[in-house]
């Protein structure tokens, strides 16, 4: 979601300055109107660079670096990086004005997030935030501080975004296309920390400020944020108004992942409300659009709506196809805000080095200037330069050791579920295929556990999300109880977990399942959740049907799920070879 966003703020640079009429004897001003139309009108701006690089060598060095700079900009906006690359990189090694080098850093830093470059991005991004005080032009800073909130958002530092984009408030005073981008950038951060005390009113007011600078995209942005809310508090009567009131302005925009987060958010609300035909219309719809343009988690949404309304409708076989590219968007999907986040924390890691080996290099150059002082004195001062030496090593060891263990714990967090603490979807899937080949190559049994908590929308919709956070955690504890040390547990989403249980055959793993089941159904009665009736159903699939391919285990315990699910849930059903017809 991060590169449209930030593509679009980078733009209003332009619009902030007002066209200056082409004059072809004043290159300077035919430079200021292609910059001040770089986005609005395509056409007349590549026509002005072209004249001026026809007579770039009359261009003094400063006009022709101006010039360097939007014709690296216009190969980046219609995706030729290889030359924009090279006219930036060019513009950064010898550009003399400090203001058009840091607009080409920064235009430079949106290129790699495009790329899903994402480490380089945040080197660049480190920089850029290290030259921002020496800047004094307030197109150039806010420019940066647009990047800064958005690159920072997508790496999950919501902290660190919210801080820029009030930092962008702070610099634009006065109503504009800037304080409308920071309005934006704000929200989504608030949003995706759930941060959302007074979160209603704030909405509005960004909405506000981006309808009254007459920016539909961002201002319909908010709003994606505000029915996306709704949904999951369980408001889809607002939701739907909200989606559908805005619906054509969305569409006359032409922004195409708006367009995908608008589709998407109908086709779950009007799966929500037992409108499958309008789900499947608007779900279709996202993926017709991903054909163009792979807007992950839109299309992530979309499958699974799609999946869901087919097996609601008792279609299987489409139902397991939609399923199965769900499974593979939505793994697409968490791979890439991984794959943000360790850029993010890889560049940390790496700048906490340098620092340290900076820290180093000063104790060293200090320990040669004591040693020549200490050449001078008797033994007693050598001992004393042992002991300065002892500590400055303990306290290099001291550092290397914090920073080991921030690895470490980093590596960790990676591969857990948040709420629970058993594995996520993605390291399941990797630990579930390794014991699978294992059990594979030694002959071993293996069986596949798929479990879903019954009517768990239910708790959260009565009772609330943190009760309903605290059923999931203690729905965990009690299958966790009866887990071995080999067995594998993940968090697959939502209410759904998967286990895969090694060396376990058909004769004991149904009397394990059944315990499992039994326990979570005591969940009700403890002090956490009291009176909430909860219960799971399981699918059991065994690796001797399947083949001991994780794909064909996944879907043969979707099918035993469903059957339990069919025969009126908390039960355990077995898959068998008949649930294939």
């Amino acid at each position: 979601m991060i590169l449209g966003w930030i593509l679009l703020g980078l733009s209003f640079a332009g619009m902030a300055i007002a066209a200056i009429p082409a004059s072809a004897s004043d290159p300077m001003s035919l430079l200021k109107q292609a910059d001040s139309i770089k986005l609005s009108d395509q056409g007349q701006f590549l026509e002005i660079l072209d004249v001026l690089g026809n007579d770039s060598v009359r261009l003094p060095p400063d006009q022709l670096d101006y010039l360097r700079y939007l014709q690296a900009w216009g190969a980046a906006y219609r995706g030729d990086y290889k030359l924009s690359d090279s006219l930036l990189k060019g513009l950064l090694n010898h550009s003399a004005d400090l203001t058009l080098h840091f607009r080409a850093g920064v235009l430079l830093v949106n290129t790699l997030a495009e790329r899903s470059r994402y480490e380089e991005a945040f080197q660049r991004q480190s920089l850029l935030l290290a030259e921002l005080p020496k800047i004094t032009d307030p197109d150039a800073r806010k420019q940066a501080l647009v990047i800064a909130a958005y690159l920072y958002e997508e790496a999950g530092q919501y902290d660190l975004a919210f801080t820029y984009a009030d930092q962008l408030f702070r610099e634009t005073p006065e109503i504009s296309e800037y304080s409308c981008i920071a309005g934006h950038a704000e929200l989504a951060a608030l949003y995706k920390s759930d941060k959302l005390e007074g979160i209603d009113r704030k909405f509005q007011k960004g909405i506000d400020i981006c309808t009254k600078v007459g920016d539909l995209v961002y201002a319909n942005g908010i709003r994606f944020y505000e029915a996306s809310l709704a949904l999951q508090r369980g408001r889809t009567d607002i939701a739907l108004q909200i989606l559908k009131s805005n619906y054509a302005d969305v569409q006359h925009t032409k922004y195409q992942m708006l367009i995908s987060q608008f589709d998407a958010s109908l086709a779950e609300a009007y799966r929500k409300t037992n409108r499958p035909a309008l789900a499947r219309q608007y779900a279709l719809a996202v993926v017709d659009q991903s054909k163009s343009n792979r807007f992950a988690e839109p299309l992530s949404i979309a499958y699974q709506v799609l999946y869901l309304t087919e097996k609601q409708q008792g279609r299987m076989e489409a139902a397991l196809a939609y399923h199965e590219q769900y499974m593979d968007t939505n793994k697409g999907y968490l791979n890439a805000v991984n794959a943000r986040a360790l850029a993010y924390q890889t560049v940390q890691q790496q700048l906490l080095a340098k620092k340290l080996q900076v820290d180093t290099l000063g104790k060293q150059n200090q320990i040669l200037q004591l040693q020549r002082n200490l050449d001078k004195k008797a033994s007693e001062t050598g001992r004393l330069y042992i002991l300065l030496l002892l500590t400055v090593l303990a306290f290099i060891g001291f550092w290397a050791y914090r920073v080991k263990r921030s690895q470490l714990r980093f590596m960790k967090l990676a591969r857990r579920d948040g709420l629970t603490g058993i594995f996520n979807r993605q390291h399941f899937v990797n630990e579930a295929e390794r014991q699978l080949r294992y059990c594979r190559k030694s002959a071993r049994d293996v069986c596949l556990v798929l479990i879903d908590l019954d009517h768990f929308k239910a708790v959260n919709d009565t009772h609330g999300h943190a009760v309903g956070d605290r059923v999931l955690r203690r729905a965990v504890d009690a299958c966790q109880a009866h887990l071995r040390s080999t067995d594998v547990f993940g968090r697959l989403g939502g209410e759904e977990f998967g286990m895969l249980l090694p060396e376990c055959t058909l004769g004991n793993v149904l009397v394990r399942v059944e315990q499992m089941r039994a326990a979570i159904a005591a969940v009700s009665s403890v002090k956490d959740a009291p009176g909430i009736p909860i219960s799971a159903s399981f699918g059991v699939a065994n690796a001797a049907d399947s083949d001991y391919e994780l794909r064909q285990l996944m879907i043969d315990a979707d099918r035993a799920l469903y059957q339990a699910k069919h025969e009126g849930r908390n039960r355990v059903s077995l898959f068998g070879v008949g649930m294939r017809n």
